[in-house]
């Protein structure tokens, strides 16, 4: 059965933490989309500078959750800081809370997710330096390579990613998951 997994991301992605679910999704025959407040393309972070261009595929203002089966937030430090301050971006993310979807977020990615206001409550894990702020936020952080709660997948840096991706995969599998919540 064929999914649609929306991958939201703007400059200064973690790219091994977009093109790893990414090919991987893809190679269970899925359709990946890349989402963005921008047109055009997006710069990746790769390592210590920067990466690659990534083509968008659909701006925010053309995406709907109810378009998509899942939805992935990589992490780095510049992408998810930019886009937790743009309300359509947090709206999006809430969506896929409030349709029951799978959601994954790696490293710094969760940081959107504390401004979606959907982590009171539940466990999860991310990169170290952004623990306090999921704690602060409600969060039952824990240091784990992966941590699902209903729906949610996290995972704290790129040397986690092949549990990240197995779980991804699975959660998206299972379909809508009736204790995901926002």
């Amino acid at each position: 059965m064929s999914k649609r997994i929306a991958i939201l991301a703007t400059h200064g992605f973690e790219e091994s933490e977009l093109k790893s679910p990414k090919e991987f999704l893809e190679q269970q025959g899925w359709t990946t989309e890349i989402i963005s407040p921008e047109s055009g393309s997006i710069k990746a972070w790769a390592d210590k500078d920067w990466g690659k261009e990534y083509k968008v595929d659909k701006t925010l203002s053309q995406a709907s959750a109810a378009d998509y089966n899942a939805l992935v937030l990589p992490g780095g430090v510049i992408n998810p800081d930019k886009l937790r301050l743009s309300e359509d971006a947090v709206a999006f993310i809430k969506q896929f809370f409030d349709q029951k979807k799978p959601v994954a977020a790696i490293c710094h990615g969760p940081q959107t997710l504390i401004n979606a206001r959907v982590v009171d409550g539940r466990e999860l894990t991310s990169y170290p330096s952004i623990k306090q702020d999921l704690i602060n936020a409600g969060a039952n952080w824990i240091d784990k390579e992966v941590v699902v709660d209903n729906g949610l997948v996290t995972s704290r840096t790129p040397d986690d990613l092949p549990a990240f991706n197995k779980k991804l995969v699975e959660e998206i599998k299972e379909g809508k998951h009736e204790l995901q919540h926002s």
